[in-house]
């Protein structure tokens, strides 16, 4: 500590010193009894204003061009090239105005270096300077967000009669997947009926809950080509969806389910032949921190061709809720949402000793 503390009182005393000499020099300024000669260090310096320009523009350049593939994942959805426009116009427009200020800071920082007998030109306003940098940001501006408005009204327009609709539930560290049945209508829930069998909080006491199902433990299925209407929510705090390929992103908020419909273009397999890997898989992950085990939230998501689809819903339906309920164990989806919380509090538990 005496060490640190006698570190600490000399650079103090070294800034002191520092100030009181720039203060000297100032009052010497004003005074008119200082010249100072400027030497060659101030082209030097000039030159290297320009090397640096040039040296990390280009590694700028470099590097975006080596990781595009890897940042721009492949479109799977068609709102998805809605998006990505509307992304890419607005890079272009922000990325000129980066650009050419730049260039422009970097050259004037060049051009008008001090010079021995060169004096500053006074030129305090300017009304056709202020009202151009002013309505032309404006106007630009203007037509980005009413493009990005038009699009997003687009994107969260009512979603068509026939979509298939699932619903995605979030908590506390895992998703929960429900599907209507025939009548393509979800069952009524209340939060007071959740427990340890009833997840979701079914209330069997309405029709339309009798043929709701979970489908497969560890992922979930939608159609190619068809409209996907997403009903999210959350059973205790903030989540949010996130289906980065196909450009869709919603949060799940405590009592105020949300909703996103999309239609997928591409299969999981048409995914795996376009990216060269065998193994790739759709992810639905959390992107709202969530808690200790937020990293757990993670789901795959399963395109099939509508046909196969149809015949994957055939084997699920007989699995209903109700008729797990009604025998008092938990549906397929709880015991495995079950298994992966134990998962992600033992993973917890063991980065937190380590």
């Amino acid at each position: 500590m005496i060490t640190i503390a006698v570190a600490l009182s000399i650079i103090l005393l070294l800034v002191i010193l520092y100030l009181l000499f720039k203060i000297q020099v100032l009052a010497s300024i004003f005074t008119g009894s200082y010249r100072r000669d400027v030497g060659k260090s101030n082209k030097v310096n000039a030159a290297l204003l320009i090397v640096f320009f040039l040296v990390m523009g280009g590694l700028f350049i470099w590097s975006f061009v080596s990781s595009k593939d890897e940042m721009i994942l492949p479109i799977a959805s068609e709102h998805g090239i809605a998006i990505d426009s509307m992304f890419w116009l607005t890079m272009a427009v922000i990325g000129f105005v980066f650009v050419l200020t730049h260039i422009l800071l970097f050259v004037y920082s060049y051009k008008y270096q001090h010079q021995d007998g060169k004096r500053a030109y006074y030129y305090p306003h300017n009304n056709k300077i202020e009202i151009i940098w002013t309505v032309i940001p404006a106007v630009v501006m203007a037509l980005l967000v009413f493009s990005g408005w038009k699009t997003w009204a687009k994107i969260t327009s009512p979603a068509p009669d026939n979509a298939v609709v699932v619903e995605v539930m979030g908590k506390q560290f895992n998703w929960l997947i429900r599907y209507p049945g025939a009548d393509n209508k979800l069952g009524l829930v209340k939060t007071t009926l959740i427990d340890a069998t009833n997840e979701f909080g079914i209330d069997l006491n309405d029709k339309n809950a009798q043929d709701d199902f979970a489908g497969e433990p560890s992922a979930f299925h939608v159609p190619k080509g068809q409209p996907v209407m997403l009903k999210i929510r959350s059973r205790d705090v903030i989540h949010s969806v996130f289906l980065p390929h196909f450009r869709v992103k919603m949060d799940a908020v405590p009592g105020m389910p949300t909703t996103f419909w999309f239609i997928p273009t591409k299969t999981t397999a048409e995914m795996q032949t376009e990216t060269g890997n065998p193994n790739f898989q759709y992810e639905l992950a959390c992107t709202e921190v969530c808690g200790r085990g937020h990293f757990a939230m993670k789901m795959t998501m399963i395109v099939d061709e509508p046909e196969d689809y149809q015949k994957w819903v055939a084997t699920q339906q007989q699995k209903t809720f109700a008729s797990q309920l009604q025998q008092g164990a938990p549906a397929d989806s709880t015991a495995a949402v079950a298994q992966n919380t134990a998962d992600a509090a033992g993973a917890v538990a063991l980065a937190s000793k380590q």
